[in-house]
Formats: structure tokens, sequence, C-alpha cells
């Protein structure tokens, strides 16, 4: 998988990812319901980012920071969900 640089936000309840390759962006959305929980909500890659592993590299970085911080994730979003799916090593960090 490319090494992407991703940084991440986050306003009052709301966070995002945010990874920019080449001019073109891929973003994931999260919403914070406590400490301990928080819902992916949305994941979206520019069309000439698909297939690069820019979102599985969002999920990745989104499961590590679960990890670090002790949070559990909620995985509304259908990506991360299937994300969630493909990679059972993550379990630990997903309520669902």
């Amino acid at each position: 998988m490319t090494e992407f640089d991703i940084t991440r936000s986050v306003e009052g309840t709301k966070g995002r990812y945010v990874l920019v390759q080449d001019g073109h962006e891929a973003d994931l959305t999260y919403s914070v319901l406590s400490p301990q929980i928080v819902i992916a909500d949305h994941t979206a890659v520019s069309d000439a980012l698909r297939g690069s592993g820019a979102g599985q590299a969002l999920v990745a970085r989104f499961v590590a920071d679960a990890r670090s911080e002790g949070f559990k994730i909620v995985p509304l979003c259908p990506f991360v969900n299937a994300q969630r799916r493909r990679h059972p090593e993550w379990a630990d960090v997903f309520s669902v």
C-alpha cells in the first residue's frame, strides 16, 4: 500500500481525516458521541485516487487512533464497515 500523509482535524464533536495526493483529496468524517464512542460518518475518495489504497489508509489511521486513544468506532459509513469486515484484526476497536 502507498504511504499517504494524513491530517486530522477536530472541531467540537465533528472530526475529519484528510489525505491529499497530487492535488486530489480523500477524506473520512466522524462524529464524537462520547470519549469512548466515535461514529464513522462518511468516506469520500476522488476518482483520481480510487484504487490507490487512499480509503483504506484513512480507515487504518482511524483504527490506529482508536487504539491509541481508547475509543470504539461505530461503522455507520458503508466503506468503513466493509473495511472492518475485511480486517478481522481490527475487531478490537469496532463497536457493532
